[in-house]
């Protein structure tokens, strides 16, 4: 008889966050291999879409809002429960054995360090009742690690894999933003720990170069930019796109001069992985898991001097296109280490030693 698998999958909705992207690409990872021996069940808010792509391959529960209380929590009891965020609220009425995938714990750093916070409380429960745990990165083991008294059980680090597997023909696409001059790219939500800032500050040095940055910048942060943009007469050569569908992301990836991530706080940063793809030359800050994802052929700000940064980026642009070929190659099979199926593969090893 198969063992039941409940995987607490409900934010898929938005791929635009690394969430949303991880569950998606998760599914589709496992969706591929063959687990005759297990029977694993999606948590979704609209099941008949994701069974329209996936079929029998899965069961189906559906999510809903009062699941996030105790009294109304799922009631089937299940042989292994995976909580494929430390965020999610959703957790199961009776704990058997419960995997937990962990992606960053910034809410220790952003929120409070006060362990006896709600979210630091509710956190350090999902430790205390976990029979493993599994981490994005290196990075989010140590920081894990740094922040919280880790239980005794088996831990696993696997690496996300890259979530542009298909190149997509963007030659019909027309961009509302002038892309005549050679323009350098970012992308992510606007939070502060993303220091889209930096790049701004950093484009007043460098006026033969664009900057395009997409990404949800109706928010305080995304004001603060603007502004800046506005004081410092940008207007002409930094502009936010807002966010993108799937077709622009790999047009402004495609036809950038490089990739450009100064994120302060990435428990893995798959926006580097997608640049790769297209063999571009990807700066990033040296700070939390970007060295881990980025590599040793990806060039890095040690800090976020305007002036430094500027100086950082003209030295890795020359040293990048004076071997082009050779280094987008370099890049490009970076990037193709980065495999969902090998990820699934691997969460697959996990159940299966949870559930012995």
């Amino acid at each position: 008889m198969s063992k039941t698998v409940f995987l607490e999958t409900h934010n898929l909705k938005n791929k635009a966050t690394g969430l949303g992207t991880f569950n998606y690409e998760l599914i589709k990872g496992l969706y591929q291999l063959d687990f005759n021996d297990l029977e694993l069940t999606l948590n979704a808010k609209e099941p008949k879409i994701l069974e329209a792509e996936f079929g029998d391959k899965f069961k189906y529960h559906k999510y809903t809002n009062l699941s996030r209380h105790h009294i109304f929590r799922v009631r089937k009891k299940y042989d292994l429960w995976h909580s494929v965020n430390q965020n999610t609220k959703v957790e199961p009425f009776h704990v058997n054995k419960y995997l937990l995938t962990v992606h960053d714990v910034n809410f220790a750093e952003e929120i409070s360090s006060d362990m006896n916070h709600k979210v630091n409380a509710l956190f350090r429960a999902k430790l205390e009742k976990s029979t493993a745990i599994t981490y994005i990165s290196e990075f989010a083991k140590k920081q894990t690690h740094d922040y919280f008294q880790v239980p005794n059980v088996p831990e696993y680090v696997i690496h996300n894999g890259n979530p542009i597997s298909t190149l997509l023909d963007t030659s019909s696409f027309i961009s509302n933003i002038p892309i005549d001059k050679p323009f350098l790219y970012s992308i992510g939500d606007f939070l502060e720990r993303k220091n889209f800032l930096s790049l701004v500050k950093m484009m007043v040095h460098i006026p033969d170069l664009n900057l395009i940055i997409s990404g949800n910048n109706n928010k305080s942060y995304g004001k603060e930019i603007e502004r800046f943009i506005n004081e410092n007469h940008l207007q002409n050569r930094v502009f936010l796109t807002g966010k993108v569908n799937e077709v622009a992301k790999q047009f402004y990836l495609s036809k950038c001069l490089a990739f450009v991530f100064p994120s302060i706080r990435e428990g893995f940063g798959l926006p580097p992985i997608e640049a790769m793809s297209f063999g571009k030359p990807i700066f990033l800050s040296d700070k939390t898991s970007l060295p881990e994802i980025g590599g040793k052929h990806s060039y890095y700000w040690n800090n976020f001097d305007p002036e430094y940064m500027k100086t950082t980026l003209l030295d890795g642009l020359n040293d990048f296109y004076s071997n082009q070929k050779e280094k987008e190659n370099l890049m490009k099979e970076r990037a193709a280490s980065f495999d969902w199926k090998v990820a699934a593969t691997e969460y697959l090893k996990v159940y299966r030693k949870c559930l012995i």
